[in-house]
């Protein structure tokens, strides 16, 4: 067989580069006369062995190195590490009031009062609605690093906590707009994300953001859309899609701030879809640096003595 002659060739990742290198070879071999008796069927069975053998080497490396083989989009990654960031960053107290608005006006209204903070193993938040009457009702919710999410609640005639089932995570909180799990912000942390293009949201850019969630997510949510300002990486409007009705859920965000580093919203609404009137969460005052600890989430014992936001 005649001398291949050497070639340099640039590439991105070490398989693509061999991959080449045995395309060209198989180039080199076609023009070869010298393969002896019957050189069309040698060729035929040194080409199709060739392309065969690199085919499986590329694809069994794209199943080990999945980010290697499809070139990471870099707004993507800015977004999502932007987000979860945000999230692992926090430590506050609040206290605010949480509001349903009927179409005809009519209000009823809430304390809240609640705490959060990302320790090694996920994030904590408990908060606790009260009134207009005696009632109240208080939440445990923890999500791992992982994005899975479990609640503990104490509801209204209940003296102990207990954990709450996935069966009623979707249930209205305390009649408004919000449910119990849209408490936290698991989507960010689902393994299905896309970006699509970028839309202006009012006066904003934003990235618009598409998290889809598997099978291994809790959640009844399909998917969920985030816009997300371009410069501050905060959603300024999210829109869930629920699973099987495919209805949606819209949230918009109010007075951004940043406290201690972090963006936050002091207003929060959100509308169903073909429900009329609206609800709100405002926050009204807290602490973005509170310090918290682990014992400051006993759920049983801030429902028992009814704590107060210091």
């Amino acid at each position: 067989m005649g001398c291949i002659p050497r070639l340099e060739i640039h590439y991105s990742s070490p398989w693509m580069g061999l991959i080449r290198t045995l395309a060209v070879y198989i180039v080199m071999l076609s023009r070869s006369r010298k393969f002896g008796r019957y050189p069309e069927a040698r060729w035929a069975n040194c080409a199709f062995g060739t392309i065969q053998a690199s085919i499986a080497l590329l694809v069994l490396l794209s199943l080990v190195h999945p980010s290697r083989a499809f070139a990471a989009n870099p707004d993507l990654e800015t977004v999502l590490t932007g987000s979860r960031q945000r999230i692992e960053k926090l430590d506050y107290r609040a206290s605010g009031r949480l509001t349903r608005l009927e179409d005809n006006g009519k209000r009823t209204s809430y304390k809240f009062v609640a705490k959060a903070r990302w320790f090694p193993d996920g994030l904590r938040l408990l908060c606790e609605i009260s009134g207009p009457g005696s009632e109240k009702t208080s939440l445990l919710l923890h999500m791992s690093v992982s994005g899975h999410v479990t609640i503990e609640a104490v509801l209204p005639g209940e003296k102990a906590a207990s954990v709450l089932p996935f069966e009623r995570w979707n249930d209205s909180l305390v009649g408004t707009d919000f449910s119990y799990e849209d408490m936290v912000e698991s989507q960010f942390f689902w393994k299905n994300q896309e970006l699509l293009a970028p839309e202006k949201y009012g006066a904003r850019d934003c990235f618009v953001l598409n998290s889809m969630s598997g099978s291994q997510d809790r959640t009844y949510y399909d998917s969920v859309t985030s816009w997300i300002d371009r410069g501050i990486l905060y959603p300024v409007h999210v829109v869930k899609t629920l699973r099987g009705t495919r209805q949606q859920k819209e949230f918009i965000y109010y007075g951004l701030r940043q406290v201690g580093g972090v963006w936050s919203a002091t207003q929060v609404e959100a509308k169903l879809q073909g429900k009329p009137g609206s609800s709100i969460l405002v926050v009204e005052g807290g602490s973005g640096k509170a310090n918290l600890g682990r014992k400051d989430f006993d759920i049983s014992r801030s429902s028992a003595q009814g704590e107060k936001v210091k």
